[in-house]
């Protein structure tokens, strides 16, 4: 009955954010950028903190949602703009591999410091619900463009 349930409910939530399904080019031929490791490890730290001054709990690293935020990072970077673009097959996937429940996203560009990117995150309803949430696990992958933009994927999942 359990993952019957848990079947259920990972289907709805695929079949409420397909629409966001747009990915058109091939994964394997978009460049990988490299990641700012100290950005993205700032932001975690400001929303562990953050949460924990709510009395809610920490939220765990995942190497899984780190994996698909990196990918998803690089797609933004190649498609020069932030989106959701295919989180239904990322929701899923993380789904299948961790056996998670629920899965959210937040993402960015162009905020040129981890607090930058957190405070408006925190300003935004949708942003700061995902940020509050009841969530396990999390990762962000942080990365410049060529130009030097920064772009910001954050996977959450329980």
């Amino acid at each position: 009955m359990k993952t019957r349930l848990h079947l259920a409910a990972v289907v709805f939530f695929v079949l409420l954010v397909s629409s966001c399904s747009k990915e058109s080019i091939d994964d394997s031929s978009i460049p990988k950028a490299e990641n700012a490791v100290s950005v993205e490890q700032e932001l975690l730290v400001m929303l562990n903190d953050y949460r924990t001054s709510l009395g809610y709990s920490s939220l765990n690293f995942s190497t899984v949602a780190y994996n698909y935020a990196n990918d998803h990072t690089d797609y933004m970077i190649a498609m020069g703009t932030i989106n959701h673009d295919n989180f239904s097959a990322r929701a899923s996937k993380i789904s299948t591999e961790v056996n998670a429940s629920i899965v959210a996203e937040n993402v960015a560009k162009d905020y040129t410091s981890a607090k930058k990117a957190f405070d408006e995150w925190m300003a935004s309803a949708g942003h700061r619900k995902n940020i509050e949430g009841d969530f396990s696990h999390t990762a962000v992958s942080v990365k410049k463009d060529k130009a030097g933009n920064f772009y910001y994927t954050q996977l959450f999942y329980k």
